[in-house]
């Protein structure tokens, strides 16, 4: 596992942490101004979100993935509903990946835009994503480049773009509403055919969906041959070229997956 802050001045907002059968991955979400919602902050989230879920995975593994993420949603936002508005459009969030090994299957679960790859040994790899932000946040990207970053029209765009959040025809996310769960990403395939896996953030997964740097393949072999801070050097050398700003990026690197 890496994972590399966007500025060595700003808290590291992702997670990630594993067990011998499952791996998590959370990438918090916010936007300026939220420290008046919640006093905790975004870092804090993403660590209690994915440090609750772990602990779910390994002390009721049986259960279902969306019902261990809803069961962690819900834990996180009791521990701080008394305290801050957890309700509230910009309080802190969260992008979900995890992936359990159990009864022979490789079972995965992606809520945001967190991309997890399971590479097969028979063909393609076999890439899980959510697009549904994506998709509605280009809808918003002309009015925010016409704004000025941080002024009273950027946040008014961005609150509207937040309000789409979690919301029928919008996208869903990990923030306080456990339903959300139920509208992840889910499935599983057979441990047997596959070498390893990989779970990213957003921050880590554009070497291939923003930057084109590589295509999965490519990138699993990276991952193979130099492991994940090789993946991460090339995307900070790529936001360097093209004058993009630094996101965390996390990755968690999975192999050997027959024998967990």
């Amino acid at each position: 596992m890496t994972s590399v802050p966007k500025r060595t001045d700003h808290p590291n907002e992702d997670f990630t942490g594993a067990l011998p059968a499952a791996a998590v991955l959370i990438d918090g979400a916010g936007i300026p101004g939220s420290e008046s919602t919640c006093r905790h902050g975004v870092a804090w989230y993403a660590a209690r979100l994915g440090g609750g879920l772990l602990g779910l995975l390994a002390s009721v593994g049986d259960r279902g993935l969306p019902a261990l993420l809803a069961e962690a949603i819900e834990q996180v936002t009791d521990a701080h509903r008394d305290t801050c508005d957890v309700a509230d459009p910009i309080s802190p969030s969260a992008t979900v990946a995890v992936l359990r090994l159990s009864g022979g299957l490789a079972e995965y679960l992606v809520l945001g835009d967190s991309v997890l790859v399971l590479d097969r040994a028979d063909g393609t790899p076999l890439v899980v994503s959510d697009p549904r932000e994506v998709i509605i946040s280009r809808s918003y990207e002309p009015a925010l480049a016409a704004a000025a970053r941080g002024g009273d029209e950027y946040q008014r765009i961005l609150r509207d773009l937040r309000a789409n959040r979690n919301q029928p025809g919008g996208f869903w996310l990990a923030k306080d509403d456990p339903g959300a769960a139920d509208e992840a990403i889910t499935g599983s395939c057979p441990i047997a055919e596959l070498t390893g896996a990989v779970l990213l953030s957003n921050g880590a997964s554009r070497i291939e969906d923003r930057f084109g740097l590589a295509g999965w393949p490519e990138v699993m072999a990276v991952l193979a041959s130099s492991g994940p801070g090789e993946i991460i050097r090339r995307v900070r050398q790529a936001e360097a070229r093209d004058g993009v700003a630094a996101d965390d990026a996390t990755i968690a690197y999975c192999t050997d997956l027959g024998a967990a």
